[in-house]
């Protein structure tokens, strides 16, 4: 299949090698320094599950569309990119060709669709951990992952199961949802109650886990976000955030959601669409929400980082 990253961030380049490595044809659309290196070097990624480089790399700036529309987009980059990075889409884009949208908020179809379309968008969740440690070097940590998919109808189409079998010729699976919408709120309440925890104390998960009244914030941040998508009519398990506490306990003591690694860089941050998203949707259908209305607060300033 041809393909196109776009957000060639920790998780792009992770994804958009391995299905390099497989022998799809990959473009990798990025920009500043990671672009220069990966036109000049090519990309290294290190994994526990195996290094491999890939060299040459097709990467662009996409500011020209390429020879032929691509198979398939996978939208890698920031929610505080996404109207940015709309135009830049659309000229890789032909008749046929589909989105798999990869953020953490639960926002960015409706973002897309006026744009492209609803029918040319499969909603998807990324479960791999990666970072950059330097342009065009990749680390990936823990398992291989996995990514969530589905389309919007909850039917398995032909162009869905071409994703499948594209990514089963690397280890990392492409999993159909049928109820993508769940599956995506069922992440959604994790990033944004670990992220803005996380944030807001400046701690990675063992240091919140070892705090009392860190893990009872955590405990509800999780709680809250699922009464709200509970209350939207999202059909995720009762009891999801208790199971996320418990789960916790099991996590790295080092690991560190993307939110903090972002603030701690000085970098811009996806919160506006995380505690800040959960705010915004609760005054919609007129749930309260004070745990994250306090940390979207407190982490707002630092919202556009350095820069800012």
């Amino acid at each position: 299949m041809r393909f196109a990253i776009l957000g060639t961030g920790g998780m792009g380049a992770y994804f958009g090698g391995k299905l390099a490595l497989a022998g799809h044809d990959v473009t990798f659309i990025a920009r500043g320094r990671m672009l220069a290196a990966l036109q000049s070097d090519g990309m290294k990624v290190e994994s526990p599950d195996g290094d491999f480089s890939i060299n040459p790399v097709r990467a662009s700036d996409g500011s020209r569309p390429p020879d032929a529309p691509v198979d398939a987009v996978l939208f890698c980059v920031k929610l505080y990119d996404v109207a940015e990075a709309k135009p830049v889409l659309e000229r890789f884009m032909g008749p046929e060709t589909f989105v798999v949208t990869l953020q953490n908020g639960v926002e960015v179809v409706d973002m897309l669709a006026p744009e492209i379309g609803r029918d040319r968008i499969l909603p998807g969740a990324s479960y791999v951990s990666s970072n950059i440690v330097e342009p065009g070097l990749i680390r990936h940590v823990g398992a291989a992952g996995h990514m969530d998919f589905g389309e919007l109808d909850g039917h398995l189409s032909p162009r869905a199961q071409s994703l499948i079998d594209a990514f089963a010729q690397t280890n990392v699976e492409a999993r159909f949802q049928p109820d993508i919408t769940a599956s995506l709120w069922a992440k959604f309440v994790l990033v944004a109650a670990f992220s803005g925890v996380m944030g807001v104390t400046r701690s990675p998960m063992g240091v919140v886990r070892a705090e009392p009244a860190c893990l009872r914030l955590l405990g509800d941040a999780l709680q809250e976000a699922e009464t709200l998508a509970h209350a939207m009519g999202i059909h995720i398990p009762r009891g999801h955030g208790e199971s996320l506490v418990r789960m916790a306990q099991a996590m790295p003591p080092n690991l560190k959601p993307s939110l903090l690694e972002d603030l701690e860089h000085g970098r811009r941050l996806e919160v506006d669409w995380l505690s800040g998203g959960v705010v915004r949707l609760g005054e919609r259908i007129g749930v309260p929400t004070p745990v994250h209305r306090v940390i979207h607060a407190a982490l707002k300033p630092h919202a556009r980082g350095v820069q800012g």
